[in-house]
């Protein structure tokens, strides 16, 4: 089974540490759902009857598309493919894009999880970061979308950013608890280039908290939101009981999955080999290539056997739960200690594996923190070298 994402790529302007794909809504955005529409069509003829477990719209912001559009979509991706009965189906939405009645339209047309883009509860963190809504903006999407009828909602939260405390990050948490959500996601901000933040920063402009700050927000963060009953799943999310983003784990778990709409990515079984696919991210390309019957495929990569392993070992060390042991060898033939032995034995010495199953390996909390050095040690494994073996 595969998960399925559209990309929705308006918003109503970028943030400004923003580097996805997304631009401010244009007139292209009334041709969108018809080229998408075309996609599907196309994907399902060469994927024909790939069963589909979860279904994610993001963006940008997606809710800037008429509801009618967004539904018009799903049920696109319904008549192409079998829909599992119980597929989470998930939109991301942001304040003042989407009110009571086109909520109620995507609940009634079969989304069932919200995902809400907040980030920080204070009006001047907002602002300094390029959000074009403000907390109560947010409180009153968040209560219009309980009254539509969603009862599994995610509020995506930052820290690092300028200007913000630990304090001010933990009554952020603090207040979205409050609400009940059953998911929260707490994200470091990333500087990254291109960005004007980044140009702030650059230039003196703008200052942010330096990294031991960040690292204790995020610690107390992690230490508060388990105190309220939000276990920790992935390096950056938190769920009550049952509401992992089953979605995201397709992702974590390395599992196949279909990306629809410009600059979209795929991960797929292709005639028995692993391929990897990206559509074009120029809007006008996207529709081009529509226009004339082919798929927008930009760049097509065949993923040998080594590279799937050491994105199975990059992704499922992410969650807290850890690569499952058994299912690594099934799909490879392998063992994922034995075969990353000499990764595995430098990280031991550091104490970053946790023993308590030994049908996962799993990082302890100081080695997820440390999870980018501790895969560049599993990276170093060559291919020639597990060749020998």
């Amino acid at each position: 089974m595969i998960g399925v994402y559209v990309h929705i790529p308006y918003c109503i302007r970028k943030c400004r540490y923003c580097d996805f794909c997304s631009i401010p809504i244009d007139e292209t955005a009334g041709r969108y759902r018809s080229a998408v529409l075309k996609e599907i069509a196309l994907s399902a003829d060469k994927y024909p009857g790939e069963r589909v477990k979860s279904v994610f719209f993001g963006g940008g912001t997606p809710t800037i598309l008429p509801a009618e559009d967004l539904c018009a979509i799903l049920d696109a991706i319904r008549t192409a493919f079998p829909v599992e009965p119980d597929a989470e189906i998930s939109i991301e939405c942001n304040p003042k894009t989407i009110g009571f009645d086109g909520l109620k339209r995507l609940r009634s047309a079969g989304f069932n999880r919200l995902s809400i883009g907040l980030q920080a509860t204070q009006d001047r963190l907002l602002r300094r970061i390029g959000r074009v809504h403000t907390y109560e903006e947010f409180l009153a999407t968040y209560q219009a979308a309980r009254d539509a009828g969603f009862t599994n909602i995610n509020v995506d939260l930052m820290h690092g950013l300028p200007g913000q405390g630990q304090d001010d990050y933990l009554d952020a948490i603090r207040a979205v608890a409050s609400l009940e959500p059953t998911h929260i996601s707490a994200y470091s901000l990333i500087l990254e280039e291109g960005t004007p933040l980044y140009d702030d920063v650059t230039h003196g402009h703008e200052t942010l908290p330096d990294e031991d700050a960040v690292a204790d927000m995020e610690d107390a963060g992690m230490d508060l939101l388990e105190a309220l009953g939000y276990h920790r799943y992935e390096v950056s999310n938190f769920a009550k009981s049952g509401y992992e983003c089953r979605h995201n784990l397709v992702y974590w778990h390395n599992e196949p999955y279909l990306g629809l709409g410009a600059a979209a990515h795929s991960s797929m079984i292709e005639d028995g080999f692993w391929v990897r696919f990206s559509n074009e991210s120029s809007i006008p390309a996207y529709f081009k290539k529509l226009e004339k019957d082919r798929l927008p495929r930009a760049e097509r990569i065949l993923i040998n056997t080594f590279e799937q392993m050491f994105e199975s070992v990059m992704l499922g060390l992410r969650l807290t739960k850890g690569v499952d042991r058994k299912a690594f060898f099934d799909r490879y033939g392998c063992d994922v200690i034995e075969t990353y032995k000499e990764a595995y034995d430098k990280n031991e010495r550091y104490g970053f594996w946790d023993h308590s199953d030994p049908a996962c390996l799993r990082l302890t909390r100081a080695g997820m923190d440390r999870l980018d050095a501790v895969l560049r040690d599993f990276r170093e494994r060559r291919w020639i070298d597990f060749l020998r073996r």
